[in-house]
């Protein structure tokens, strides 16, 4: 086939196979499972080589590795690909999107610029007094699966309760709090861990788990270290570290 006998759908399926390779990168990018992409590369790379030197012995072997090649990726990549469907459900969520609720309430926002403030003033309090907390802000999802995982509270969000939520004797302080729909959904939720390597070790689980619940779906997460009083904020398996009550409130008025 030469240049002008290509077609634009072969561009567009150019692009969306870079694409998705792109997004599968960016997936298992900093985990176990980078180095056994590259590995599988590297295997056929050399599978193809092996096949065109018509080199049969080995071919046969490779070619047997292959047919069980598929049972084994699902295997190795179960995580990573149950990540991948779970990115997809909450940010191409065509049902909920065209749902009656949304077609006829209009455009709206996970959480709304006036209760950007009680979550910026609550991290400024808890940072001063070293007082570890993690909030999750959840946008296209809900969630729910999490929210289960934790105490329902369907609550206005306010500096005060979420500070209660988080004092040291309180039994929810250890769980994260997700807030949804303009609400305090629940608290003491349990989170995925990230296996992330690039996450420093000097961080620890509350910011794992922050950097978990944003991998494997569209919400963003704000930690207080316990042992530093630092504020980091989490969005897109990405972490801003260190930031300023000031740049935390510009962070959430992007989203």
């Amino acid at each position: 086939m030469t240049f002008l006998d290509i077609r634009f759908i072969d561009l567009i399926d150019i692009t969306l196979v870079a694409y998705l390779m792109y997004r599968l990168y960016r997936l298992i990018r900093g985990t176990v499972a980078q180095s056994i992409f590259f590995g599988l590369f590297a295997f056929i790379a050399l599978w193809l080589f092996i096949k065109s030197m018509n080199m049969e012995l080995s071919a046969t072997i490779l070619d047997n590795i292959v047919n069980v090649g598929v049972i084994a990726l699902i295997v190795v990549f179960q995580q990573e690909i149950r990540r991948f469907f779970i990115l997809l459900g909450t940010k191409y969520n065509i049902a909920n999107r065209f749902s009656f609720e949304n077609i006829f309430s209009g455009p709206s926002t996970g959480v709304m610029n006036f209760y950007h403030k009680p979550i910026v003033r609550t991290c400024q309090n808890l940072a001063k007094t070293k007082t570890g907390a993690i909030i999750v802000i959840s946008k296209k999802s809900e969630l729910l699966d999490y929210v289960q995982t934790g105490e329902l509270i369907n609550g206005v969000i306010s500096s005060r309760l979420l500070e209660n939520i988080f004092y040291k004797n309180s039994p929810l302080h250890d769980g994260a709090v997700i807030v949804a729909q303009n609400k305090i959904k629940a608290a003491g939720c349990i989170l995925p861990v990230s296996q992330s390597f690039d996450l420093p070790k000097k961080l620890g689980l509350r910011h794992r788990a922050a950097l978990g619940i944003t991998e494997a779906t569209d919400a963003s997460a704000i930690v207080v270290s316990e042992e530093t009083g630092k504020i980091s904020y989490f969005q897109a398996g990405e972490i801003n570290h260190g930031v300023t009550p000031d740049e935390l409130e510009e962070l959430l008025q992007k989203e």
